[in-house]
């Protein structure tokens, strides 16, 4: 059965060879306008610039590219599109008004990188995106304590924008980065600021339209502890607050609330999953919210981290960028002014690790959602399973309320269960076939147990035959539960967190084998493993040559564990992280902390 998770699937966007943030509006013939910058160079080059196309078909097929900017230079860069109420569309971007060739930087290959500097501007289109303004219009941008600090003292603005933007109590505002300086990592400081408008919903002369720039005072919304604060995002909330999530070099993004629409926000903070609670970890990457009509959200990230910033030398400046393969959705829900995450799920993947997939839209069309992306020299869309989202937001929503709610166990591919004396310690039992990781099918290990020590070598479940090929969960020196396995020529291992196991306490441990990814996943008791403060990762790749891990074909349970194993599910696909969450607490029944 095909994954629709693997990017391979998704529905090709034109471009010409580089291509970046391809962004959706949904006109009001239900046509989908979608712009990019492009170019037929790398990124960055001199030639880059912005189009449009258009899919009458919901993604599947697109016109040939339009033109909104001609191939530079000047450089034309980052746009973002705005659908108004009239259906005109607006394309807001960064263009290189001066056509300056180079600028004061650090190195000299960032000093030939003149997309990210000049005017904020807009065309706009009134026949759905066919064809665009001749003029086009700067918005004024006040300058900060960064600007005038920048080494042309402001004269020469530094920044871009990946913010989509969003309707608030009337007005448009639009995210924006203002960098200070180029150099280690490209941008080496920058921080947020935001354009809003209170008029662009109703005024049709453009020439008339009025902007503001925000917060108040002079300085933007920055990063906790380093120069580094990226590509601002915003949504507006159902209580009238403002939302926004932004990237850092920390090894999380951050978000800040604004309850007085943009003027003043809280300060500098890493996200959090729920109010008080563990912190989201995210690279130097994407990182965008969006607002579905339900009321809903979502959260593009990609659930890993590590200090860079801590240990930036000019080598490691490009290390914070990589590593976006997979991406994972988290679903929000808003509680008494505050979102409330669930947690991630594995939204796309791609089969080399090396691919990047980043600057996602996000489109509701009907009652169907999709998602377009870019690995930067391809752009495609996709179409996002809608249980997989509902799964995240029910979570989120019990989450928001402390309680367990009404959850039950999954029973969709269950092909052994045990429990009682059915998997009292030396029990065996016939193991049902496990699927082929080779062709991307998956498996889920669930075990309930109570150890007695956290001694390693203890095996709590094993299948494996003569040869070793199979699969055992055992012990470890860390004092952690780890699964090896093995089809009788690979072998690949993976453990949970380190430091979530006690003696005397009933755990709950999922182990997730996703074949498509090539991803193993802990979630124990309830709570997907992110690898905490001791490693950057709380999932593993395994092999991705990896064949049948098909053993013995018995299940021994707890041939060697000082303890008891109370229950033992086996399910022959992944599950997602919602329903191992769920049959945790059906387990439970109690409500949560």
């Amino acid at each position: 059965m095909q994954d629709w998770r693997n990017i391979i699937h998704g529905h090709h966007i034109p471009k010409e060879h580089y291509c970046d943030q391809p962004y959706v509006v949904v006109a009001k013939d239900d046509s989908w306008v979608c712009v990019m910058t492009t170019g037929q160079g790398e990124e960055g080059e001199r030639d880059q610039h912005i189009v449009a196309t258009i899919s009458k078909d919901q993604g599947k097929t697109w016109s040939p590219l339009i033109d909104i900017e001609p191939s530079g230079p000047p450089e034309a860069s980052w746009v973002t599109p705005f659908l108004a109420p009239s259906g005109r569309i607006y394309a807001f971007y960064t263009y290189n008004g001066d056509n300056m060739e180079r600028v004061i930087a650090r190195y000299e290959w960032a000093a030939r990188r003149v997309d990210t500097l000049g005017d904020f501007v807009f065309k706009y289109s009134d026949d759905g995106g066919w064809t665009w303004s001749e003029q086009r219009y700067t918005i004024p941008v006040r300058r900060f304590e960064i600007d005038r600090n920048n080494p042309y003292g402001g004269e020469v603005l530094f920044f871009w924008s990946v913010c989509k933007p969003v309707v608030h109590k009337g007005s448009l505002y639009i995210g924006l980065a203002k960098v200070g300086s180029f150099g280690d990592g490209f941008m080496e400081s920058s921080e947020g600021a935001f354009v809003r408008s209170d008029n662009l919903l109703t005024e049709q002369d453009p020439s008339l339209i009025r902007w503001e720039t925000l917060p108040d005072g002079d300085v933007g919304l920055r990063a906790p502890a380093s120069p580094v604060a990226d590509e601002h995002n915003l949504v507006s909330m159902g209580d009238g607050s403002l939302y926004c999530t932004y990237r850092t070099t920390e090894g999380h993004n951050c978000h800040a609330y604004s309850r007085d629409d943009g003027h003043t926000w809280t300060a500098p903070a890493h996200a959090v999953y729920i109010p008080g609670g563990r912190k989201i970890k995210h690279p130097r990457a994407a990182n965008f919210v969006r607002r579905f009509a339900n009321g809903n959200y979502i959260l593009w990230f990609h659930n890993h981290g590590k200090n860079w910033a801590a240990e930036m030398t000019p080598e490691k400046q490009g290390q914070p960028y990589e590593l976006r393969n997979p991406v994972w959705l988290a679903g929000g829900v808003e509680q008494d002014g505050f979102i409330y995450w669930s947690q991630p799920e594995i939204v796309l993947y791609a089969d080399d690790p090396a691919v990047r997939i980043s600057y996602p839209d996000f489109i509701e069309d009907g009652e169907r959602y999709f998602i377009t992306e870019t690995q930067k020299k391809v752009a495609r869309v996709h179409e996002i399973d809608r249980e997989l989202l509902e799964g995240m937001w029910k979570q989120a929503a019990r989450l928001a309320k402390g309680e367990s709610g009404e959850v039950a166990v999954a029973v969709e591919g269950l092909v052994l269960e045990l429990s009682g004396r059915e998997c009292s310690n030396g029990v065996t039992a016939d193991c049902p076939p496990l699927p082929d990781l080779l062709k991307g099918d998956s498996f889920t290990l669930e075990l309930r147990f109570v150890l007695e020590s956290l001694a390693p070598g203890q095996i709590l479940t094993d299948c494996r035959g003569a040869d070793g090929a199979g699969v055992v969960l055992h012990t470890n020196a860390e004092g952690s539960v780890e699964m090896e396995l093995n089809d009788g020529r690979t072998r690949s291992v993976w453990d949970c967190d380190h430091g979530l196991l006690s003696v005397g306490t009933e755990h709950c441990v999922a182990v997730i084998v996703d074949g498509g990814a090539k991803i193993i996943s802990f979630v124990v008791d309830g709570t997907l493993c992110d690898g905490g403060t001791a490693r950057q990762f709380g999932f593993g790749r395994f092999n991705p040559f990896m064949r049948s891990v098909n053993g013995s074909g018995r299940l021994v349970a707890a041939p060697s564990m000082q303890g008891r194993l109370s229950s033992l599910r086996l399910y022959n696909r992944y599950l997602t992280v919602a329903e191992a969450v769920d049959n945790y607490q059906a387990g439970q029944l109690q409500p949560l902390g």
